[in-house]
């Protein structure tokens, strides 16, 4: 296939650009300088100049609680603008096959767990990424409502917490995961004796591997339409993509801190927000047709702070040297 990945750049699109390549798919990318894709009239001629077999729309704004809060007008339209425009200029150039990546968010904040897709649009958001899960529930609805309408093939994918290689280590807007790799690690360099974490550290979180959320994104595309849409209520919805279990915060800091070799104290600082108390994927359907992960999260934990070391850490500190 010649297939467009928005969002290559990311996390997420680059993992899922290194498989298309590998198994011999044509993988068409433009950088954010090359093609806004919240500009209309740009993505519009994007799509009547290529010849696209299929589209991954993995672009999108993305952050932690703190960017969230800080920026929810950027992340409400940013997203809309970029799902709006793709989804109906991949329709308009003729371009039946299409998978969207969503988020766990979209589900309520008191949601029975772990969350089953049924679950969507029951309950009331959780406030401290609203703007951005409105804008995802957007997403789904725009692929299932061109399905129903014009008959296309355009499939969603609810992917747990994501991590691994490639992923955003900034020191504010980045997501747990990350966020606990570079403190730990600065701690370690900075020799200091305690870690403050955000909130009570007792929320439960399920971590997927960004490989296995890549393999699992390139298994669903490749589903026969019959099989997909056997799977899925109604009118060819979406899918959750989860490791399958979780593990609380604290946990997590835990197991970080003895990847990266702190030694020193963790403190959990109360008076800041812990978001949803849980957020566990009911992934079974995904299981029934055949997917399930391989990363553990030690496994991938490791990897990711390798990673860090080889191309983040590495490349700030060469910059301090000049």
């Amino acid at each position: 296939m010649r297939v467009f990945v928005a969002g290559h750049r990311g996390m997420v699109g680059g993992a899922i650009s290194r498989r298309l390549s590998a198994r011999g798919d044509e993988v068409v990318t433009r950088t954010h300088a090359e093609l806004d894709l919240t500009d209309q009239a740009a993505v519009a001629r994007f799509f009547a100049e290529e010849r696209l077999d299929a589209v991954v729309l993995a672009a999108a704004k993305v952050g932690g609680i703190h960017a969230n809060n800080t920026f929810p007008a950027e992340f409400i339209y940013e997203n809309l603008m970029i799902e709006a425009n793709v989804i109906h200029q991949a329709y308009a150039a003729g371009v039946s096959k299409l998978l969207f990546l969503g988020s766990s968010c979209i589900y309520p904040r008191a949601v029975a767990q772990p969350m089953r897709e049924d679950a969507l649009l029951t309950g009331v958001l959780e406030p401290t990424n609203e703007p951005y899960a409105i804008a995802k529930i957007a997403g789904i609805k725009l692929c299932e409502s061109y399905n129903r309408q014009y008959a296309t093939d355009y499939r969603s994918v609810m992917p747990t917490n994501l991590y691994g290689p490639g992923d955003n280590f900034h020191p504010v807007n980045s997501h747990v995961m990350p966020a606990l790799i570079r403190r730990f690690h600065e701690a370690v360099q900075d020799g200091l004796s305690e870690v403050v974490i955000w909130g009570t550290g007792t929320p439960m979180r399920e971590f997927l591997h960004v490989d296995d959320m890549a393999t699992a994104s390139i298994f669903i595309l490749d589903l026969p339409q019959a099989e997909y849409q056997a799977n899925t209520e109604p009118m060819l919805s979406h899918i959750n993509v989860g490791y399958g279990e979780d593990v609380s915060i604290g946990d997590l800091a835990r197991l970080v801190a003895e990847v990266v070799k702190f030694e020193g104290r963790i403190v959990f600082d109360t008076t800041k927000p812990d978001g949803t108390p849980r957020k566990l994927m009911d992934s079974s359907r995904l299981a029934a047709m055949g997917w399930r992960p391989t990363v553990a999260l030690r496994e991938g934990v490791e990897e990711t702070y390798a990673w860090f070391l080889a191309n983040v850490a590495e490349t700030e500190a060469a910059a301090v040297r000049g």
